[in-house]
């Protein structure tokens, strides 16, 4: 994890966005690469001045561009799942493959610490978390985050 400078995420946002979404950089914080191919997750500050966690797919592999987690303490339950990678949406419906022979849980102590700090624990999947793992030009979408992306929604 790594933080954008406020220079990164103005190029980032232009990137992303060109000129058709003027302050997608005042509204979007990139803060981590979720997948191997480039995909990032970023803090995003909706129409109504809510933050949210997002995900937004490389577009040359990832495709998912939705509401990761509507708060940090989902989003560290979701990270304790054990994907290897969180940009594929089309994983979330299972649980994570296993890390090892022994078919051990991931991520023990990191959910211990978890249950310790905030009295939650891992949900078996990924969609207990992300509600609606939504595409790119996912013209049917809900998600508030693809939407606003797609330009349907403030």
């Amino acid at each position: 994890m790594r933080g954008y400078t406020a220079e990164q995420t103005l190029s980032y946002a232009r990137s992303w966005f060109d000129e058709s979404v003027p302050d997608a950089a005042a509204r979007l914080w990139p803060f981590a690469q979720t997948g191997g191919e480039g995909s990032m997750a970023a803090l995003w500050r909706d129409g109504r001045g809510r933050v949210r966690i997002v995900h937004l797919g490389s577009g040359s592999g990832s495709m998912m561009t939705c509401v990761l987690a509507n708060d940090a303490v989902d989003f560290l339950r979701l990270l304790a799942i054990g994907y290897r990678e969180i940009c594929w949406n089309e994983e979330f419906g299972a649980p994570p493959e296993p890390w090892d022979a022994d078919h051990e849980i991931v991520n023990v102590p990191y959910r211990d610490w978890l249950h310790r700090t905030f009295g939650v624990t891992a949900p078996a999947t990924g969609l207990e978390i992300v509600a609606e793992p939504a595409e790119m030009g996912d013209e049917d979408t809900t998600d508030p985050f693809c939407r606003w992306v797609d330009g349907k929604e403030a």
